[in-house]
């Protein structure tokens, strides 16, 4: 390995000790559906996440809300001896992915059959704790 590809690899290996990541895979929750929650979350400190997670009344906020705090969990083991609450941390990213399709048949007129898909996702949340780059 070249000087120059060592460097950029433990480059990269130190920005990934600052970040901690969760994810959530095959969620039963269309992706429409956790996009808008996600969307609402994206760039916020992550207890003023918390609260708006918290009260809001979509099922998929209550999903969203235990995977960002186990981000903040793998952030915590990751850093030891750092609490969260002392940490500046924010939500620098989170990715919604469609995942699997349950393909189901409902009943229709004159015998027919129409296809209902049960559609599912992938939830990536990714903490960081250093200043937001806007």
């Amino acid at each position: 390995m070249g000087a120059r590809k060592r460097n950029t690899a433990e480059q990269n290996k130190a920005e990934k000790l600052k970040v901690a990541i969760a994810k959530l895979n095959n969620c039963p929750t269309s992706p429409r559906k956790m996009r808008k929650m996600a969307d609402l979350v994206r760039g916020k400190d992550v207890f003023q996440a918390l609260n708006m997670l918290k009260f809001s009344k979509q099922e998929a906020s209550v999903r969203l809300e235990k995977l960002l705090r186990s981000a903040i969990a793998n952030w915590e083991t990751k850093n030891e001896g750092s609490r969260a609450d002392e940490a500046d941390l924010f939500i620098s990213e989170v990715k919604v992915d469609s995942a699997r399709m349950l393909k189901r048949v409902q009943p229709a007129p004159q015998g027919r059959a129409h296809r209902v898909r049960k559609r599912s996702n992938h939830v990536t949340i990714i903490v960081d704790n250093t200043a937001k780059k806007d």
